[in-house]
Formats: C-alpha cells, structure tokens, sequence
C-alpha cells in the first residue's frame, strides 16, 4: 500500500492538540488519531481532519491503522506505557517512529529495537521534542570540539508551565529516583544527587542533577561515558528532594500515583500561547577531558513546548521523504548536530 500520510497519535492531548493546529496553520494534513473518540473526533471535526480511533492494546488494530502511514508522530504519554506498543507496530507496519518522550527507560528501550527497525527499514526516533533536541545537539557539538571528552554535563533554565501530560511523567518518577551515566552504565542516584552553580545564560545559579533523557541518549550521540543533566533549584528545595529519597517505595504505590496523577488532572491545563511566547528556554552544556580541558555550550531556544511542536514537524518532514536506512537514531544522528538552530525562536549554539 502507498503510504502517502503522517499520523499525530494522541492528538487530542495538550502538546498533541497543539502539534496539529501548527501543522494545519502551515498546510499540513495529519491523520489525527489516539483511543479517545470524543477528544480526537472533536479536535478533527474543529481542524477539518481525518480522525482514526484505535487503541495500542490491540496490535492487530494498531497495525491496521498504519497501513497507509509513513511517519507516526506519537504524543501519547506516559511513554512508559505507550511506546512499546507503538513502535511495534510501526514495526510491523513499516512506518518510521517518532515521539516527544523525556524518559530514560523508554529511550533505553527504543534503542534496544535498534536490530529489529534495521532489519525492517524503520527509522525510530524518540526525543523529538524539547527532550531531547537542544540538550543533544549541545552535546553532539561539544563532542565535535572536545572529542576526547571523558565527562559531559548538560542542562537548561525555564519558568514554563508543566502540561498535565508532562506534570504525571514527573509524578511517575518520583518513584524512580535519580539517573546519571557513570563509566558507560546507567546509575540510579537519590534526587538532587549532586549540586553545582551554573550560569545557564543568564547569571549563575544553583542547579542539581535530574533524571533527565539525555543521560540515555547523548551516550548514544557522543560516546562520553559519564553524563549529568542539571536543572536550576535553590539549594533548599534541593535539600527537600534528598530527603523525599526513603519515600521512594512510598511514592511508588498505586494509590498515591492515582492521587497525584488526579491531582494533575484537576489542577494542571499547560501553559496558554501568550505564556509560552514570554518564556525562552536557555540551555547549558559542559564537556571535560581527562587532562581537565574543558569546553563549554550554551543556547537560548523557544519555550519548551514551541520546540517540541516545531521539532516534531521537523522530523516528520524529513522522514516523508527518507531513504536512508532503518535503526535508532537520535535527533543529532539523524537531523544533524546544529538541527535545533533550524527551529523558531532558536538562536546559534556557541562554544567558548
């Protein structure tokens, strides 16, 4: 079958809804689609969109649905549950696989695919948003201008707003803890691990580690063995965190993930556009040699949100027409290093 479409799955979410009000502001004609009839039905019917409802427990229906899809732009949190799914049946299906997903697992889990989407000439692409590709293509960078970097530490500075989709990944992580990559492994570390001030473009400020993407996929892009991602947080709130760290079981337990995740729901709508238009994103970047070279990146992008819409129609662009090969990529991988430049409201990534 001639796939000649694009597909936006999980459209009638925050970070979804906006994706493909952008796409039909420049011209562009998705198949919107997720599990919700009511909310993906409405949203097409208001954009004068096909609508496709199905849902990613059933693989022969997923597969089904991808049949005339080229490219699969999924939105649909939490990736922990979503993804797998997903890209199985993309797959199957022979569809390139993209995603906005910020969760170490489910980057680990996608690069694991790596044999199979080769052999099926599937590209996959997770991170194609905020998470991951500022911080990636600092890193990729740096590895260009220090490229005997044993240490890489990235990070950035935003007052943006949490979609609720984003606000219940966090909520499912506090059970998690903290990650860093040490020596080429995954290292589980208590939140708020380490501290460190970091003038993120805009004056220094106190910053502790996250378990943030890139601990999974600047390996990946770079090799270094040893990263740390840093997010600006007064050294007391840091303290707080350390201390939530014997909770983790706690945390952990259904009922207060439902507790949460509801509180979410009811409290929580994403930032509007006149929000996110007063609040750029800076992001930082640091790579250092064993004999204590050091150089170091900085960025200031779009609000989070705004990268993550232009960067995933910048990935469904440049998949429509691909004819590379298949397997995992990350963004710097497949888009180019300085790809993040290409997006609106990106300035130059600059290395001193």
């Amino acid at each position: 079958m001639n796939k000649s479409h694009w597909m936006i799955y999980g459209a009638n979410g925050y970070t979804g809804q906006l994706l493909a009000r952008e796409a039909v502001r420049q011209g562009l004609t998705p198949i919107l689609a997720g599990r919700s009839v009511d909310g993906v039905e409405a949203i097409a019917s208001e954009l004068q969109l096909h609508a496709r409802i199905f849902d990613l427990a059933d693989a022969g229906a997923s597969r089904s649905a991808l049949d005339d899809v080229a490219v699969v732009a999924h939105c649909a949190g939490p990736f922990s549950a979503t993804s797998a799914p997903m890209i199985a049946a993309c797959l199957a299906s022979g569809s390139h696989y993209v995603d906005i997903t910020g969760e170490i697992a489910v980057f680990e889990q996608a690069h694991a695919e790596d044999a199979a989407a080769q052999a099926a000439g599937v590209v996959i692409c997770p991170g194609v948003g905020f998470d991951v590709i500022p911080t990636d293509c600092l890193a990729a960078c740096l590895k260009q201008a220090l490229p005997d970097a044993s240490h890489l530490a990235l990070g950035f500075d935003s007052a943006s707003g949490l979609s609720p989709g984003t606000a219940k990944t966090t909520v499912e992580g506090l059970k998690l803890g903290g990650q860093i990559r040490q020596d080429g492994r995954l290292r589980s570390v208590p939140l708020g691990f380490k501290n460190r001030e970091i003038d993120f473009g805009r004056g220094a400020k106190n910053a502790v580690t996250i378990p943030w993407g890139d601990v999974a996929t600047a390996y990946y892009s770079t090799g270094i063995a040893n990263i740390e991602v840093y997010l600006p947080m007064p050294a007391g709130v840091a303290a707080g965190m350390r201390v939530l760290t014997p909770l983790r079981g706690l945390l952990g337990k259904p009922f207060v993930q439902n507790w949460l995740k509801a509180q979410v729901s009811r409290r929580i709508a994403g930032p509007d556009t006149q929000t996110r238009a007063r609040q750029p994103t800076w992001v930082w970047g640091e790579a250092r040699n064993a004999r204590g070279q050091v150089k170091t990146a900085r960025l200031q992008t779009a609000n989070g949100y705004d990268v993550t819409v232009h960067g995933a129609l910048l990935a469904v662009h440049h998949l429509q027409n691909y004819q590379g090969a298949g397997g995992y990529f990350t963004p710097s991988q497949l888009f180019g290093p300085r790809c993040v430049e290409q997006l609106p409201g990106s300035g130059s990534i600059l290395i001193e």
